[in-house]
């Protein structure tokens, strides 16, 4: 019995000696289970944006594996290939501690942990994109190929055999890195890139072309159709990253950008113009010409040759300028031919001879602006039977003005029939009458020389004065004459005061402009 103690004795201890012989080794030689420090950190916990991430014995290394996980992120996010820009929330943080036993996790689990955590933090996708500025428009786009296919688009009307396209090219004279677009030939463009030396061998073509003696040609060797095609509008075209948001589809930018709107220009008055005419020939109704500009009080209101007015025209946020050959077979005018007469105003013309027009075969280059005729360029003519000129005789100086009288005042009694406001008075009145207190300042209405002075019965006290042209003016019923016969007065210079004398039917002034002798309505020549 005692010997069977002893043996149980020795078995036990052996198994005690196995055990911890094991428990050393795996201490010692299992990488999964760290070295025991009592007093500093061998352990790190991994956190990324608050949310627990790992635990690692280098920390050092979670840099190299939150980059892998962001460019993993990026890919299934975004498109690296376009170049979009993925932005993710990543506030790392270690947690350092002290363990004798513990299983740290792989570097491929901390990444896809990583990975994880950021696919949840994605704050924003900014996709690689280009604006295209119009003048005051601008339109996102997706790519360089959506910018070349809306600006494709807005040539297409005009260029239905494609034989002109779009080139984008960087604008040396920006900073920035701005791209600016530009319409060139089709079959232009494909040479110059399979070309190499096209310049040199472009030179000498012009050269001999140059050299070549001129000849005549025919109405059949020439080719007819598009010859010319531009935007009239400056487009610059920029890269940008945005949102989805930001985009416009191509389909909805192409009709905005095609689309008519009513944009204001400056029209010059020319000679003969009438604001009917003017709102007939830009398609605006009459009352929105009037409202868009000041000048214009009614559909009465005066304008001359030289006036700028506002109207509206419609146009897209991108116009075409395009230039066709054409031939055409016309009726023409030729230009009127004016003889200056240097004794005549400038209000004063007349007609020598009678025009008639002439017909003629040509062939033509027509400038458009969006369908709109701009001018024509005749390039070769050949006429059955010449058009006679009209021939026109016109004054070349600039006739005198007149401004009113007096300063305020009411409108009475009008230039033209009436009944006869007091016994004596004519029914067939010379001038305009304004009623004024006595003693308002009257002032010449033109410079001249004054030719009466005085009293002159009926009219009570007046002032004659004479101007250039054989034109005059009269003031009447005054109660005082501040000039003399003979002397100049300047237009403007007060002259008399108004009063009430002769026969009046009460204070004004009376006034009349005369040419040649006869009484006109001076209403229609003051300013």
């Amino acid at each position: 019995m005692k010997g069977l103690t002893r043996y149980y004795k020795r078995i036990r201890a052996q198994f005690i000696l196995t055990a911890f012989c094991v428990f050393a080794a795996a201490v010692l030689f299992v990488p999964s289970f760290p070295a025991f420090e009592p007093e500093e950190n061998n352990v790190y916990e991994i956190w990324l944006n608050g949310r627990y991430a790992g635990l690692t014995e280098e920390p050092e290394e979670t840099d190299a594996l939150l980059a892998r996980a962001r460019a993993a992120v990026a890919s299934e996010k975004g498109d690296a290939a376009s170049g979009d820009m993925v932005f993710a929330e990543t506030e790392l943080e270690y947690r350092g501690r002290t363990e004798l036993f513990g299983r740290v996790d792989t570097r491929e689990g901390i990444r896809d942990q990583l990975q994880g955590i950021l696919e949840d933090s994605v704050l924003d996708i900014l996709q690689r994109a280009y604006t295209v500025k119009i003048n005051e428009y601008t339109v996102n786009l997706r790519s360089s190929g959506e910018v070349l296919e809306l600006l494709d688009a807005c040539l297409d009307r005009y260029d239905t055999k494609d034989q002109y396209t779009v080139e984008l090219n960087v604008d040396p004279g920006r900073e920035l890195n701005v791209l600016t677009a530009s319409v060139c030939r089709t079959e232009e463009l494909e040479e110059g890139e399979s070309r190499e030396g096209a310049g040199l061998e472009a030179f000498f073509a012009e050269t001999l072309a140059q050299a070549e003696p001129a000849r005549t040609r025919s109405f059949e060797e020439l080719d007819y159709g598009l010859v010319g095609l531009e935007f009239a509008d400056i487009v610059e075209v920029t890269e940008a990253y945005l949102t989805e948001e930001e985009l416009t589809p191509l389909a909805e930018a192409v009709e905005q950008v095609m689309n008519e709107q009513a944009k204001e220009e400056i029209y010059e008055i020319q000679p003969g113009d009438t604001l009917s005419e003017i709102a007939l020939e830009h398609s605006l109704p009459m009352e929105d010409l009037i409202a868009i500009n000041p000048s214009l009080e009614d559909e009465n209101s005066i304008i001359r040759a030289g006036q700028e007015l506002i109207i509206t025209v419609p146009e897209p946020e991108l116009s075409v300028i395009h230039r066709e050959l054409v031939y055409e077979e016309e009726n023409y005018n030729a230009p009127v031919e004016y003889v200056d007469v240097d004794e005549w105003y400038t209000n004063q013309e007349e007609t020598v001879q009678e025009p008639s027009e002439g017909h003629r075969k040509v062939a033509a280059v027509k400038t458009f602006r969006n369908g709109q005729e701009l001018s024509d360029e005749i390039v070769l003519e050949e006429v059955d039977f010449e058009a006679v000129p009209k021939i026109v005789r016109k004054g070349t100086r600039i006739p005198p003005t007149f401004i009113k009288p007096i300063s305020g005042g009411v409108l009475t009694s009008s230039y033209g029939r009436r009944s006869a406001p007091t016994a004596g008075a004519s029914t067939n009145h010379q001038g305009t009458d304004w009623a004024t207190p006595v003693g308002t300042a009257v002032v010449a209405s033109c410079g001249g020389t004054v030719t009466r002075a005085g009293w002159a019965s009926g009219y009570g006290y007046v002032v004659y004065i004479q101007h250039e042209g054989g034109r005059e003016t009269r003031y009447a019923h005054l109660s005082r004459v501040l000039v003399s016969v003979g002397e100049h007065v300047d237009q403007g210079e007060r002259i008399a005061l108004s009063g009430n004398t002769g026969r009046s039917t009460g204070p004004h002034l009376h006034f009349e402009i005369r040419i040649n002798g006869s009484a006109v309505n001076a209403v229609d020549y003051l300013e």
